[in-house]
């Protein structure tokens, strides 16, 4: 996770945009309004990010029952609420937001299933010399050996450069090389994007392993109910 104390540092080299691409509406699950920027066609994964989806989701819409492994799920709220329904016994209310799957160590592979939310007010948050407001500047350190980018949420901004083309809301800006991400806000509006980075880490529909071995093994697991599927059995969710 990049740290929000490291606002405003010097950067000897800011990251440019390498790619962007518009993240479109398309239906996802039953009824499910998505735009879905990692894990399209020109863009299967972005490694260790695996999927990056925008989305709305209004009652009786949903997804279908399914099974993970070998990854996580952070799923960002924006605003409102639907309900995440798990066979280890949570079910919470969630709406319009963004979820992102990103891979795990090894290590982290087979630990046990679990679930935790966290509320706006258990978040640190940081409002210093921030690029929402029109006509302000940012600068974020990045470690140089993560991948990074950029997700516009509202608003226009130009990154990398100050005499870059403005990139507006629902496009995905990959990031090259460099020390850290430099952002304007020079239109009239208000500005708000999301930027992650992680250190990279093999994929199979829903399971993320790191070698093939591993994603053999777990379908071997799957047929079988073992290694942590054995409440997938018998389970469906209620909704």
């Amino acid at each position: 996770m990049l740290e929000k104390n490291n606002c405003d540092v010097g950067l000897n080299e800011p990251r440019l945009v390498v790619m962007k691409f518009l993240a479109r509406p398309q239906h996802k699950g039953v009824g499910a309004i998505v735009r879905r920027s990692i894990a399209r066609f020109e863009l299967r994964y972005f490694d260790p990010f695996l999927v990056l989806d925008e989305f709305s989701v209004i009652a009786p819409s949903g997804f279908p029952d399914h099974l993970h492994r070998g990854f996580e799920t952070v799923t960002y709220m924006l605003q409102g609420s639907v309900t995440h329904e798990d066979f280890e016994g949570h079910k919470e209310p969630l709406e319009q937001g963004l979820q992102l799957w990103f891979n795990r160590s090894s290590k982290y592979k087979m630990i046990e299933p679990m679930y935790q939310e966290i509320s706006s007010k258990d978040i640190a948050e940081t409002a210093k010399d921030g690029v929402k407001d029109p006509g302000s500047h940012l600068q974020q350190s990045i470690p140089k050996l993560w991948n990074a980018f950029v997700y516009l949420l509202e608003g226009e901004d130009l990154f990398g450069r100050s005499k870059s083309s403005p990139i507006n809301a629902h496009h995905l800006l990959l990031l090259g090389a460099g020390d850290g991400l430099e952002a304007w806000n020079k239109s009239s509006k208000l500005l708000r994007f999301i930027l992650v980075g992680g250190e990279p880490l093999v994929q199979c529909g829903p399971f993320v392993m790191n070698t093939r071995e591993e994603i053999e093994q777990t379908i071997d697991d799957l047929e079988s109910y073992n290694n942590g599927f054995e409440k997938a059995r018998h389970w469906r969710s209620e909704n």
